[in-house]
Protein backbone atom coordinates (compact mmCIF):
# COMPACT_ATOMS: atom_id res chain seq x y z
CA UNK A 1 0.00 0.00 0.00
CA UNK A 2 1.28 3.47 -0.98
CA UNK A 3 0.23 6.55 1.02
CA UNK A 4 1.42 10.14 0.48
CA UNK A 5 0.23 13.24 2.34
CA UNK A 6 0.52 16.95 1.57
CA UNK A 7 -0.33 19.72 4.03
CA UNK A 8 -2.79 22.31 2.72
CA UNK A 9 -1.27 25.83 3.04
CA UNK A 10 -3.11 28.52 4.96
CA UNK A 11 -5.67 30.41 2.86
CA UNK A 12 -6.03 27.55 0.35
CA UNK A 13 -9.25 25.59 -0.11
CA UNK A 14 -9.42 22.14 -1.73
CA UNK A 15 -12.67 20.65 -3.10
CA UNK A 16 -13.06 17.08 -4.37
CA UNK A 17 -15.79 15.86 -6.72
CA UNK A 18 -15.00 12.32 -7.82
CA UNK A 19 -11.69 12.50 -9.67
CA UNK A 20 -11.89 16.31 -10.12
CA UNK A 21 -9.82 18.44 -7.71
CA UNK A 22 -10.35 22.19 -7.38
CA UNK A 23 -7.73 24.24 -5.52
CA UNK A 24 -8.67 27.85 -4.67
CA UNK A 25 -6.47 30.50 -3.11
CA UNK A 26 -5.75 34.24 -2.99
CA UNK A 27 -4.32 34.39 -6.56
CA UNK A 28 -6.99 32.27 -8.27
CA UNK A 29 -8.04 28.67 -8.77
CA UNK A 30 -6.70 25.58 -10.49
CA UNK A 31 -8.89 22.67 -11.59
CA UNK A 32 -7.33 19.26 -12.28
CA UNK A 33 -8.92 15.98 -13.26
CA UNK A 34 -7.07 12.95 -11.89
CA UNK A 35 -8.75 10.02 -13.64
CA UNK A 36 -6.24 7.40 -12.53
CA UNK A 37 -7.12 3.79 -11.80
CA UNK A 38 -6.20 2.59 -8.36
CA UNK A 39 -5.29 6.04 -6.98
CA UNK A 40 -7.57 7.65 -4.41
CA UNK A 41 -7.42 11.32 -3.35
CA UNK A 42 -9.07 12.45 -0.09
CA UNK A 43 -9.07 15.61 2.03
CA UNK A 44 -8.62 14.81 5.73
CA UNK A 45 -8.33 17.71 8.15
CA UNK A 46 -5.65 20.06 6.88
CA UNK A 47 -4.05 17.50 4.56
CA UNK A 48 -4.62 15.89 1.19
CA UNK A 49 -4.10 12.14 1.31
CA UNK A 50 -3.17 10.29 -1.89
CA UNK A 51 -3.28 6.52 -1.57
CA UNK A 52 -3.30 3.28 -3.49
CA UNK A 53 -3.77 -0.32 -2.43
CA UNK A 54 -1.20 -1.56 -4.95
CA UNK A 55 2.59 -1.58 -4.51
CA UNK A 56 3.30 -1.76 -8.24
CA UNK A 57 5.90 0.61 -9.62
CA UNK A 58 3.54 2.32 -12.08
CA UNK A 59 0.97 2.96 -9.38
CA UNK A 60 3.64 4.44 -7.08
CA UNK A 61 4.66 6.72 -9.96
CA UNK A 62 1.04 7.85 -10.43
CA UNK A 63 0.74 8.67 -6.72
CA UNK A 64 3.93 10.76 -6.95
CA UNK A 65 2.61 12.51 -10.06
CA UNK A 66 -0.65 13.46 -8.34
CA UNK A 67 1.34 14.77 -5.34
CA UNK A 68 3.55 16.91 -7.62
CA UNK A 69 0.53 18.35 -9.47
CA UNK A 70 -1.13 19.26 -6.17
CA UNK A 71 2.08 20.88 -4.87
CA UNK A 72 2.26 22.97 -8.07
CA UNK A 73 -1.41 23.94 -7.68
CA UNK A 74 -0.82 25.05 -4.07
CA UNK A 75 2.19 27.14 -5.12
CA UNK A 76 0.26 28.61 -8.05
CA UNK A 77 -2.77 29.79 -6.06
CA UNK A 78 -0.59 31.27 -3.28
CA UNK A 79 2.44 32.72 -5.13
CA UNK A 80 1.75 32.31 -8.86
CA UNK A 81 4.21 31.46 -11.63
CA UNK A 82 6.21 33.89 -13.78
CA UNK A 83 8.27 32.85 -16.81
CA UNK A 84 10.46 35.50 -18.45
CA UNK A 85 11.58 35.45 -22.07
CA UNK A 86 14.22 37.73 -23.59
CA UNK A 87 13.66 39.32 -27.02
CA UNK A 88 16.96 39.00 -28.91
CA UNK A 89 17.74 40.45 -32.34
CA UNK A 90 20.84 41.35 -34.28
CA UNK A 91 19.45 41.90 -37.78
CA UNK A 92 16.02 43.59 -37.62
CA UNK A 93 14.32 45.06 -34.52
CA UNK A 94 11.55 42.74 -33.32
CA UNK A 95 8.28 44.12 -31.93
CA UNK A 96 5.93 41.98 -29.84
CA UNK A 97 2.23 42.74 -29.32
CA UNK A 98 -0.42 40.92 -27.30
CA UNK A 99 -3.95 40.90 -28.73
CA UNK A 100 -6.63 38.75 -27.12
CA UNK A 101 -5.36 35.19 -26.74
CA UNK A 102 -2.50 35.57 -29.24
CA UNK A 103 1.01 37.03 -29.22
CA UNK A 104 2.17 38.62 -32.48
CA UNK A 105 5.91 38.80 -33.21
CA UNK A 106 6.54 41.38 -35.95
CA UNK A 107 9.64 41.88 -38.12
CA UNK A 108 11.51 38.69 -37.15
CA UNK A 109 14.40 38.58 -39.67
CA UNK A 110 12.54 41.23 -41.71
CA UNK A 111 9.55 38.97 -42.42
CA UNK A 112 6.45 40.85 -43.58
CA UNK A 113 3.94 38.46 -42.01
CA UNK A 114 3.98 38.38 -38.20
CA UNK A 115 4.54 35.11 -36.37
CA UNK A 116 1.74 34.12 -34.00
CA UNK A 117 1.87 32.26 -30.67
CA UNK A 118 -1.22 31.07 -28.79
CA UNK A 119 -1.83 31.99 -25.14
CA UNK A 120 -3.07 28.89 -23.30
CA UNK A 121 -5.86 29.01 -20.70
CA UNK A 122 -5.68 31.76 -18.08
CA UNK A 123 -2.04 32.73 -18.62
CA UNK A 124 -1.37 36.46 -18.94
CA UNK A 125 1.35 37.84 -21.21
CA UNK A 126 2.87 41.28 -20.89
CA UNK A 127 5.75 42.91 -22.76
CA UNK A 128 8.18 44.85 -20.53
CA UNK A 129 10.94 46.51 -22.57
CA UNK A 130 12.94 43.72 -24.22
CA UNK A 131 11.34 41.02 -22.05
CA UNK A 132 8.10 39.05 -22.24
CA UNK A 133 6.54 38.05 -18.91
CA UNK A 134 4.13 35.13 -18.82
CA UNK A 135 2.16 34.96 -15.54
CA UNK A 136 -0.53 32.70 -14.14
CA UNK A 137 -1.62 30.25 -11.45
CA UNK A 138 -1.46 27.03 -13.50
CA UNK A 139 2.15 25.95 -14.12
CA UNK A 140 1.24 23.94 -17.22
CA UNK A 141 -0.58 26.84 -18.90
CA UNK A 142 2.23 29.31 -18.14
CA UNK A 143 4.92 26.90 -19.34
CA UNK A 144 3.04 25.97 -22.51
CA UNK A 145 2.42 29.63 -23.38
CA UNK A 146 6.13 30.45 -22.90
CA UNK A 147 7.05 27.47 -25.09
CA UNK A 148 4.56 28.56 -27.79
CA UNK A 149 6.22 32.00 -27.94
CA UNK A 150 9.71 30.45 -28.06
CA UNK A 151 8.70 27.96 -30.78
CA UNK A 152 6.99 30.66 -32.88
CA UNK A 153 10.31 32.48 -33.22
CA UNK A 154 12.32 29.37 -34.13
CA UNK A 155 14.35 29.87 -37.30
CA UNK A 156 14.63 26.91 -39.65
CA UNK A 157 17.10 26.18 -42.44
CA UNK A 158 19.60 28.81 -41.31
CA UNK A 159 22.74 28.51 -39.18
CA UNK A 160 21.62 28.95 -35.53
CA UNK A 161 25.07 30.28 -34.60
CA UNK A 162 24.60 33.25 -36.92
CA UNK A 163 20.82 33.82 -36.83
CA UNK A 164 20.17 34.03 -33.09
CA UNK A 165 17.13 36.30 -33.37
CA UNK A 166 14.05 35.25 -31.40
CA UNK A 167 12.50 35.02 -27.94
CA UNK A 168 14.27 32.80 -25.42
CA UNK A 169 13.24 31.64 -21.95
CA UNK A 170 15.79 32.80 -19.38
CA UNK A 171 14.02 32.71 -16.00
CA UNK A 172 11.32 30.64 -14.29
CA UNK A 173 9.88 31.63 -10.96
Amino acid sequence: MVVEEIGIPEGVEVKLEGSRVEVSGPKGRVVRNFNLRGVEVRVEGGKVRISSRSDKRKVKAMVGTVKAHLRNAFKGVTQGFVYKLKIVYSHFPITVKVEGDKVFIHNLLGEKVPRVAKIVGGAQVEVVGDEIWVKGVDKEEVGQTALNIEQATRIKEKDPRVFQDGCYLFERG
